[in-house]
């Protein structure tokens, strides 16, 4: 799309957004909160090119968990950064459209001492009436002996009511997965900087690093009354990550330096993780989202099936070769229409599929995803309380209707037709949200991000289709270039509606892993002068008629492919057509190709064969050693290098060995970290981030803001909801805010 049509467009939503909802936004928000920048003013990109990177910030002396990853009151999206052009810098500063939707980052405080712990409980007058009728047992013979104790966020809540939410199919299971994600052993604070009991009440990690030991909660149950024990976590260790037809590739997680390590019982409700080498960073692995920790709900689906260190071993070992005849297990598959036992297995171990499955979630399936109507109903088993010992979750039933497309989502959600739905809202539909609150009972929040790219553009280090272009792409200047000649202001008004952070791909500034805040800037500002000059001396200072520059083989214009996945969460092709626009004035000629999602990521990526790719963002690099997918190539379809990633997963057996030093020293340092203490691993993971930013392997545009994930609608009449959810990883957003404790007024 042209840039003129897209600046008009932003002038339109500007205009609709500050005139017909401007009301709204102030009706809506109460007390203005002013933008804080979250980095200094701007300067110009650094006149040499090759400088030494800048002084490495001290890691503080805190542990991650003593530290949110935002800080509350300043949130870091709000932030204004000053224009690179010195000229701009005269002209007075402009609001930002929904600064003030971006609320206090807040969220529920879980109690862990005993002391405070309720002596009595309740429960929901549906349940109340099914054990009068003696269909179920009393509360305090459902609830274990310790009950995970939640203070709500504002108060406490009533019983009872329907969340109504839309989905967009099968596939939309994360929908689901992140509100009753608290089904992990171990989860994060509403911060996502903090690891929390959860379904495991305590842990450990020994002196040496070796051995991780979790305690579980005594007297849990499964949503069908059957308790929970270490015999779950060891059939899921034994049983089903362990068999090589269920599992044939390991998890990287379960490793350490490419050293498996095991899972032993201690007793019925304590098992140890024990591994060869010191695997300090597991902590953060179980407490993080990871395929390991991330419980039988995301364990089951998001993450494929048998992950999440888990599984109710009473209900599926009756489905599993082990544990029956080959004959009978033959009819099972027979009978549900399967091709082999391991696709009933799978089957039946998917929460969201299988409404028989037990779980440990505030509310389980009992109409299938796969319906056009999703919908969940209390678990009368479920494992946490209030402080007054009401046991929850307060509302009774979430129900998700299907969109048949996001217009019809975000259509319904400005209709006031959702209680609370944060996922799907597009940040382009802002101002028709804002003008329909008032009318529709609902209230807009913007939740800003900790990762620092919401739409990025990634160099593949390893492509050899063109070594004309495989040359330019593994050239540091070349993408430093290519990096200060986007304009990055511009994106921010047209796409984010200028409620994003222009910069790299560096996470927050009050993350323990950012290195400093001259990193959101360093190689990422508006310069055309010197990204002209960095390719002049860099060879490419021959240019055709149009003004493009010549390929140095003599094989007429360097023509770039720009491969993205259209509408995913932002308009990623209009993006890629502007940026296409800005590196024209610096002659550079970019042909923008939209493709097929699974076709991008499953088969050209994996093959090695895209030059550049606008993807979203790099969610997950909040902590770079666990979420690597855009940092580090460390498997074969790592989007920055397939073939490097596919050597570095094989030690070396297959795949391509890099030459950088600077991308050796950054494997060094990701394969090290596993085993470091924490403040060395902030070392580690800080030194990462400078090289990464000053390699620019990812060239970030604008981050830090709410486009993915962060748009959130919320019924004026539903309590206990947060003015500003956490966008990070380890949170499974909305799930550390405990959504089992929202409830209608």
């Amino acid at each position: 799309m042209p840039v003129r049509k897209l600046t008009n467009r932003r002038r339109f939503l500007r205009a609709a957004a500050l005139g017909a909802a401007s009301t709204a936004i102030l009706s809506a928000c109460g007390p203005s909160v002013a933008p804080t920048p979250t980095v200094a003013p701007a300067k110009p990109a650094e006149s040499k090119p090759a400088a030494a990177a800048p002084t490495p910030t001290p890691a503080p002396a805190a542990k991650p968990a003593a530290a949110p990853t935002a800080a509350p009151a300043k949130p870091a999206a709000a932030a204004t950064q000053a224009p690179a052009k010195p000229a701009a810098t005269a002209k007075p500063a402009q609001p930002k459209l929904g600064a003030n939707l971006i609320g206090k980052l807040e969220g529920p405080t879980l109690i862990t001492d005993p002391a405070q712990y309720p002596k009595t409980f309740k429960e929901a007058p549906v349940l109340a009436d099914l054990v009068k009728a003696g269909k179920l047992p009393p509360v305090e013979k459902r609830l274990p002996d310790e009950p995970l104790v939640i203070k709500p966020l504002r108060e406490i809540g009533k019983y009872g009511g329907t969340w109504r939410r839309g989905f967009t199919g099968p596939a939309d299971g994360e929908n689901m997965n992140r509100v009753v994600s608290s089904d992990r052993l171990l989860f994060s604070d509403y911060t996502g900087a903090k690891v929390m009991p959860s379904v495991a009440k305590a842990w450990k990690m020994s002196d040496d690093g070796k051995t991780f030991t979790l305690s579980l909660r005594k007297g849990l149950k499964w949503s069908n009354g059957t308790p929970f024990t270490a015999d779950d976590v060891m059939f899921w260790f034994t049983d089903l990550y362990s068999h090589k037809d269920l599992m044939p590739v390991p998890a990287p997680e379960m490793s350490i330096n490419g050293k498996a390590g095991t899972v032993e019982k201690v007793d019925d409700f304590t098992v140890a993780f024990k591994f060869p080498e010191p695997y300090f960073m597991f902590e953060e692995i179980m407490g993080g989202d990871s395929r390991v920790g991330a419980g039988l709900a995301a364990g089951g689906s998001a993450y494929g099936p048998f992950m999440g260190a888990y599984a109710p071993a009473h209900y599926l070992k009756q489905f599993h070769p082990k544990y029956v005849s080959k004959e009978e297990l033959d009819q099972k598959v027979k009978a549900g229409g399967f091709d082999n036992w391991v696709s009933l297995l799978r089957f039946k171990t998917n929460w969201q599929l299988n409404t028989e499955l037990p779980v440990l979630t505030p509310w389980m399936t009992t109409t299938p995803i796969n319906k056009p109507t999703w919908v969940l109903e209390r678990n009368p088993y479920y494992w946490e309380v209030d402080t007054d010992g009401n046991q929850l979750p307060y509302i009774d039933k979430v129900v998700l209707t299907l969109a048949e497309n996001l217009e019809v989502l975000n259509l319904r959600a400005a209709a006031g037709e959702y209680d609370v739905q944060g996922r799907h809202e597009d940040l382009g539909k802002l101002p028709i949200l804002l003008a329909n609150q008032e009318k529709g009972g609902y209230r807009v929040h913007l939740d800003p991000a900790d990762y620092g790219c919401d739409a990025c553009v990634y160099a593949n280090q390893t492509y050899e289709g063109d070594p004309e272009i495989a040359k330019w792409l593994s050239t540091a200047d070349f993408r430093r270039a290519l990096s200060l000649g986007i304009d990055r202001d511009q994106l921010n008004e047209t796409f984010w509606l200028g409620v994003g952070t222009p910069g790299s791909a560096v996470v927050a500034e009050n993350n323990l892993y950012n290195p400093g805040p001259e990193y959101r800037t360093r190689w990422s500002t508006y310069d055309p002068k010197q990204a002209s000059a960095l390719l002049d001396k860099i060879g490419l200072d021959k240019k055709d008629a149009e003004g493009y520059r010549l390929r140095t083989d003599g094989k007429g214009r360097l023509r770039l492919e720009v491969a993205d996945v259209g509408a995913a969460f932002l308009p990623l092709t209009q993006i890629a057509e502007m940026v296409k626009e800005h590196w024209k004035k610096i002659g550079i000629h970019a042909d923008v190709v939209e493709q097929e999602r699974s076709l991008l990521l499953s088969k050209r990526i994996p093959a090695n064969e895209h030059q550049l790719v606008l993807h979203w963002g790099n969610t997950g690099t909040e902590i770079p050693f666990i979420s690597t997918w855009t940092v580090i190539p460390n498997y074969s379809d790592s989007i920055v290098a397939p073939l490097f990633g596919k050597w570095y997963a094989t030690n070396g057996a297959s795949g391509k060995k890099p030459v950088d030093p600077q991308l050796l020293r950054a494997m060094e340092l990701f394969r090290s970290a596993a085993g470091l203490k924490t403040e060395d691993r902030i070392k580690a993971g800080q030194e990462l981030w400078r090289i990464h930013v000053d390699q620019q392997w990812t060239i970030g545009t604008v981050g830090l803001g709410p486009a993915i994930l962060g748009v959130r609608v919320a019924k004026t009449n539903v309590g206990n909801v947060p003015d500003r959810l956490s966008i990070n990883r380890n949170t499974r957003t909305p799930g550390a805010s405990h959504p089992a404790t929202y409830f209608f007024k």
